[in-house]
């Protein structure tokens, strides 16, 4: 994905604007094409399969390319299912960027921020897959674009929510619940439904902001 601004800064700097990311690049007509034709071949062997079980070998096979040519594309089996996520990851971010409210612009911080939460719970459960398949190694994890993106996003949230504190650590504290690791535990291994993760997610929220500044509406605590 596109690198993005870094969300560094003391916590009471101003919100700066928030950019799409998981674009893909600019590419010639040519290999806009092969690119697409390769990710196709994936997303099928993922529907049929499940992302766990597809192999750089077999999506060179479905695609009708050499596997050396799917490697110069994507690096590595982690960078194909990353690739695979782009499309699904710029839909999600457009949402709360630019979508209506309450989970774009428009609406009380707060309202944002539950909205958020929920909306990320679901698009991670529908793309449980994907992300565990493209879990980047532990040192690397919080430094992928995206999630640098919604940790960014949470903490302008909470300073215009009028939260106190460091509103840059706390939005690290939220991001934890909405790990795609943390989700496929709870949802997959312990059978939580999404109704009770989402719930969770607006008791934590609901508290965090009870200390909030006291003009914050009522219908946001």
């Amino acid at each position: 994905m596109n690198a993005p601004t870094t969300p560094s800064g003391p916590a009471s700097a101003p919100a700066r604007e928030l950019t799409l990311l998981g674009q893909p690049p600019h590419e010639r007509a040519d290999a806009a094409r092969n690119r697409s034709r390769l990710l196709d071949a994936a997303a099928q062997l993922v529907r049929e399969l499940g992302a766990q079980h597809v192999t750089m070998d077999a999506v060179a096979t479905a695609a009708q390319v050499g596997k050396g040519t799917l490697f110069r594309r994507f690096g590595d089996r982690e960078g194909l299912m990353r690739a695979l996520l782009d499309h699904a990851e710029t839909e999600y971010q457009r949402g709360f960027l630019t979508g209506p409210p309450p989970l774009g612009p428009g609406a009380p911080a707060c309202e944002r921020l539950e909205a958020f939460g929920r909306s990320t719970i679901r698009h991670h459960l529908d793309h449980l897959d994907l992300y565990l398949a493209a879990d980047p190694c532990a040192e690397r994890r919080l430094l992928v674009p995206a999630e640098m993106l919604r940790v960014h996003h949470m903490a302008t949230l909470l300073r215009q929510a009028g939260a106190g504190g460091d509103t840059e650590l706390l939005a690290q504290a939220l991001n934890g619940y909405l790990d795609p690791v943390l989700l496929h535990h709870l949802h997959v291994q312990r059978g939580y439904p999404r109704a009770r993760l989402e719930d969770g997610w607006h008791q934590l929220a609901t508290r965090l902001l009870a200390g909030a500044a006291a003009e914050v509406p009522r219908r946001c605590r």
